[in-house]
Formats: C-alpha cells, sequence, structure tokens
C-alpha cells in the first residue's frame, strides 16, 4: 500500500476517533443492545433476565443482572474450557481462553475470547501511529526497534487454547498478513518475535536492532519492565552480538530454524565496523544515556509506564539520558482493550487514557472525589447495582473502579483498575491509572495499596541520587513470623557513579523512615500508638534479583510481553529466592520521631 492510501487511513483513524467520542453515549447504548441481543439465549443471561423483551432490555439488565469478579464468573469459565458450549455465556464460538499475566493477583485468570475481538484489538492499534503522527514527523522514514515476544501456549481440558491476549495477537492473521505498512517497519523478523524460546528471540531481536542502530527512530517493548529486561540482557551478552555482527554469522546457541533462516538475510556478510562501533559504545564502564549512543536517531520510547510500570521511569531516563520522551499509548486488558492516550508526548505521571466507547459497555462503581479515594466494597463484596455510573456521567476528579461487558461474554465484571476522572475528549472521559485495587500488604487495621506504596518508595529512593544510586526495582511483603509483623521492602540498587562505594548504612537506614513518614495515618498510628506494627524492613538485595524473580513466573506461566513486578509477594518460592538473595537489612527506628 502506498504512503498516501496510508496517510488516508490515518486521517479516517482521526475522524473515527472524534465520532465515537462525540457520540459516546449513543455509542455505549446501541453496543449493549447489540451484546445483548447477540448473547440473548445464553444460559447466564436467562439466569438473572426472564424473557424475549427484558433481555434486551437495558434497564432490566442494570436492575437484574448482578456486579461480579473473577470467583463469580470462574464456574461458567471452567465448564467452557471443560467441554461445556458457549452458548452458556456467548452466542458467539469461543476460540480461546486468554490468561491474565498472573502477577497482579496470584494465579493466572482465563478470559473468554471469540473471533470479533481479535478485529477489536486491531482497531485500537490502528489509531496508534494516526495519533503518534500528529507529534512526531517522518516515522515512516526509518524502521521500529519494538521488542516483543510470545509465549507457548497451552490447551484446556477440551482443547481451546489459553494464552496471552498479546500471543494471540501476535500468531493471528491480524499481525502475521498485515499489509506493508511504513509507519510500523519494525526490525525484528516475525519469526524471531515467534520464537517461543525467550533467550533466543531476545538475542535475535536485539542483535536485528542493532544492525539497522542508523535507522531507527523509535524504541519499546510492551511493558517498561520487558525494556529493561532488554537492556539487561545486552548488558550481559553485547560481545557476543558484536561477534554475530563481526563475523556475519549467528551464534552457536540459536538453534530455532525460523529464526536462523530470517537472521541468515540480516547477516549477509560480515560487517567488523559496525561491531567495533557497537563494542566501543557498550564497553563504557557507565551505562547512562546508552539508548541514545546505541540508536542516535531515536525519537521516544513506547512502553507502559503506568501504575506499577511508573517505578522504572527513573531507569529508563538514566539509560536515555532524559532525552527521549516516555510514551505511553493504550489503556488494555485481557478482558478488553479500553481506549488510547490522545496526548502521548505528555509526561508519564500525567498519562491519561480516553475510553473508546466501543469496546466495550463501561460501567464505574465510584470511590471517591475531591482527590480523596476511597477503598470502599471489596473484591469480593456485593457491590449494589443502583451504585453504578455511566461512562458519560462519571464526574471529573473522581475516583471508580473499572466494570466491563463484552460481547465474548463478562457481564458487569469487575477490572479490578482504579481510575481518576481527569478530564474529558468531547463527551468521552479521560481517566488516569491509579492502581489495581486488590494489590496490598497489611499487617494489622491498616491496609497499603498499590499507589501509597508506590508514593512512598518514590519519595525514599530520592535519597539515594546524591550516592549516584537508582532504584531499580522493589517488591513488598508482609512479615508475620515475628509478633509484631512488620514490612520488609526487598530493594535492587543500581551504582551507575564511577566509584560504585558501598551506600552508608545510615542512608538506608534513613530510606526506612522516609517511606514510614510517606505511609497513611492508620499505617502510623499501628507503628506508634498501638505498636501492632514493628519497624519497617529494607533488604537490599543481588543485581540481578528481579530478573530471576521474573523468569520464576514465567516459568510457571507468566507472559514476559505482560510481566508485572508482584508489588507484594505472596508465592512462597519467590519469597525463597529473594531472601537467598539478601546482602544486607536496614530497619527504621523501633520508636520513630514522626507522629
Amino acid at each position: 500500500m502506498d504512503g498516501k492510501k496510508l496517510e488516508y487511513k490515518g486521517e479516517e483513524a482521526l475522524k473515527e476517533i472524534e465520532k465515537l467520542t462525540k457520540n459516546a453515549d449513543e455509542v455505549q447504548e446501541s453496543l449493549l443492545k447489540d451484546i445483548l441481543t447477540q448473547n440473548r439465549e445464553t444460559e447466564y443471561l436467562n439466569k438473572y433476565m426472564k424473557g424475549e423483551t427484558y433481555i434486551t432490555d437495558l434497564q432490566e439488565f442494570k436492575r437484574c443482572v448482578p456486579v461480579i469478579s473473577y470467583e463469580g464468573m470462574f464456574p461458567y469459565i471452567q465448564r467452557i474450557a471443560n467441554g461445556e458450549d458457549s452458548s452458556l455465556i456467548t452466542g458467539k464460538p469461543i476460540t480461546e481462553m486468554l490468561c491474565s499475566s498472573g502477577t497482579s493477583a496470584g494465579e493466572p485468570k482465563l478470559m473468554p475470547s471469540i473471533a470479533e475481538d481479535l478485529d477489536r484489538r486491531t482497531f485500537v492499534y490502528n489509531l496508534i501511529m494516526p495519533i503518534m503522527n500528529q507529534y512526531v514527523h517522518d516515522l515512516d522514514e526509518g524502521k521500529a526497534m519494538y521488542l516483543y515476544f510470545v509465549k507457548a501456549e497451552k490447551s484446556t481440558p477440551c482443547g481451546l487454547p489459553a494464552r496471552s491476549v498479546l500471543t494471540s495477537y501476535y500468531k493471528s492473521k491480524h499481525f502475521k498478513c498485515r499489509t506493508h505498512d511504513p509507519w510500523n517497519d519494525f526490525t525484528s523478523p516475525d519469526q524471531t518475535i515467534l520464537c517461543h524460546d525467550i533467550n533466543q528471540s531476545m538475542h535475535c531481536q536485539l542483535l536485528a536492532g542493532l544492525i539497522h542502530r542508523r535507522q531507527v527512530l523509535r524504541l519499546g517493548a510492551v511493558f517498561a519492565s520487558a525494556l529493561l529486561r532488554a537492556i539487561s540482557f545486552l548488558e550481559r551478552n553485547w560481545k557476543h552480538l558484536c561477534n554475530d555482527i563481526r563475523n556475519g554469522q549467528l551464534s552457536s546457541f540459536i538453534t530455532d530454524p525460523s529464526c536462523c533462516s530470517s537472521m541468515s538475510t540480516l547477516l549477509s556478510s560480515p560487517d567488523p565496523c559496525l561491531a567495533d562501533e557497537i563494542a566501543k559504545i557498550c564497553s563504557q564502564k557507565c551505562w547512562k544515556g546508552i539508548l541514545c549512543k546505541l540508536w542516535p536517531k531515536a525519537k521516544y520510547i513506547e512502553a507502559v509506564v503506568t501504575g506499577s510500570m511508573a517505578q522504572y521511569v527513573p531507569a529508563l531516563e538514566h539509560y536515555c539520558e532524559g532525552k527521549l520522551p516516555l510514551v505511553c499509548t493504550m489503556y488494555a486488558s485481557s478482558e478488553c482493550y479500553f481506549g488510547v492516550n490522545l496526548k502521548p508526548l505528555c509526561d508519564p505521571n500525567d498519562v491519561g487514557f480516553t475510553l473508546l466507547p466501543n469496546m466495550g459497555y463501561y460501567e464505574f462503581i465510584p470511590l471517591g472525589h475531591n482527590g480523596t479515594l476511597l477503598m470502599n466494597f471489596d473484591e469480593n463484596e456485593q457491590v449494589p447495582n443502583d451504585k453504578l455510573v455511566d461512562l458519560v456521567n462519571v464526574k471529573l476528579g473522581c475516583f471508580y473502579e473499572l466494570v466491563i461487558t463484552t460481547f465474548a461474554g463478562l457481564y458487569r465484571y469487575r477490572i479490578g483498575d482504579v481510575l481518576q476522572v481527569i478530564g474529558f475528549y468531547n463527551k468521552a472521559p479521560q481517566f488516569r491509572f491509579i492502581c489495581r485495587r486488590n494489590v496490598v500488604i497489611s499487617i494489622d487495621s491498616e491496609k497499603t495499596n498499590e499507589e501509597d506504596l508506590h508514593r512512598s518508595v518514590t519519595m525514599s529512593k530520592k535519597l539515594l541520587e546524591p550516592y549516584d544510586a537508582l532504584l531499580v526495582e522493589y517488591t513488598s511483603y508482609a512479615d508475620t513470623s515475628s509478633v509484631p509483623g512488620h514490612y520488609v521492602l526487598y530493594w535492587e540498587i543500581l551504582h551507575y557513579g564511577l566509584k560504585g562505594d558501598p551506600l552508608d548504612p545510615k542512608v538506608l537506614q534513613e530510606c526506612c523512615i522516609a517511606v514510614e513518614e510517606e505511609l497513611d495515618y492508620v499505617y502510623r498510628r499501628c507503628r506508634t500508638n498501638d505498636k501492632s506494627v514493628g519497624p519497617l524492613e529494607i533488604c537490599v538485595v543481588e543485581p540481578g534479583t528481579f530478573e530471576g524473580l521474573m523468569d520464576l513466573f514465567i516459568a510457571k506461566g507468566a507472559s514476559i510481553n505482560q510481566y508485572k513486578t508482584p508489588r507484594c509477594i505472596k508465592s512462597k518460592k519467590a519469597l525463597k529466592l529473594l531472601k537467598s538473595k539478601v546482602m544486607a537489612s536496614f530497619f527504621s527506628p523501633r520508636d520513630p520521631k514522626w507522629t
């Protein structure tokens, strides 16, 4: 397809966004009617809505169908996975089960998916470049080094594929048979993306990116954590990659036939000059700004940097020396692709997503207003049907938990994401992602959610900066092995200064105090008045520990694309790994001076 036609498609995409957002209320009402019409004969809907007329009645749906969490949906999903008909929940055949990452809330969840869902996901992907082209020009004149990965899929007892949403997309005809698009010209051959061996895939994709280093205009991965893992891999293996380029021959450990075949074209002849260029850059002791040095024409980095991924922003800024914008383009999950960021060059702290009203039917559980977040309605608590708010009726500044109804058979399903309304684009609200509501660390009556923990750690890690040290990753654990129990934070710290001297223990002790000072008044009361929570502990772990933690979760079934470091550790194996890597521990004072 030529450039003019693609440009026309881009204009059409922007017009479609305008049309959808200007008519958000009508689109939502029409979409819910379509869902109820398609699925009117399902066992699930007939359980709550009786009669042909009532099943397609929107008010009847809102009055009768309950708000549920995964536990309420699981019996139906399990029955379908075991071989019962899709008509339990949807009027279309379920073609696959999508596995959640399994790192936000424990074990992976299975989400039903129908063939048309791939069309909806592709629709969102096709909006990204038209939006980006408004802010960054000439992206069709080079390549994108995006590191994408698949996970070996499993099957349900009845033979349905069970795989991550990204593996599903990369293996679909929508991706593999896509028309050539100069705005989406990837350095990685498709065969390297589709390789199930993560190390072979990573090696080949980085190698392809280095070969095309002078043509790369943007860098990225799905999540910031995956991009940092790639940088870590590069730091350990750049000599092998340089040897491949210098010799014009792929490393012997690459045995995947598709990888070997696709990379042979790129390594058609030795290139010692390119190998020497890369080696000179990578051999520097300090890797600050390494991304800009290796890919000098790159204009931005694309990755999810909201929610738990916000922790990686300082590390990414370190590796690009703050010269490349960090772009977060879309908001999606295994359940549904929700929306896009219409201001992609904004600061990571200001990212807001405009929900697209044609992707699913949205409702919202109110959680607070005027900047106050109230975590009412626990995950397993029944939410009164009349408490929910429609998409176009949310209020600026208020907090909500997202609820979704889909064609694939999820009805008033609690996603578990806490969002805040930060504005409107036409009639469509724009949301800031706050946190996952079910990520909590607690010892006594205090309950610390993901946002509170992240804010506290963000404040305390500033104490490391004067010592050329950077907190690259963390997690927490509620240690109740002694009385009183206490919070344990596992920190992996990068020393990027030339001295590399160990940190003064007093600095880490000050970090402990700073974390506690930022936690809420209930925590501080438990620490000082009730004495029901003990002094906070920071355990500094060996370099590479969190990469090992990622490997552990990937071995258990998580996808590298979707992996998010759990902010509170529940797994015994994960805890054992962390404890085995502790180099030193530090505590806050037994009787802190703050009140």
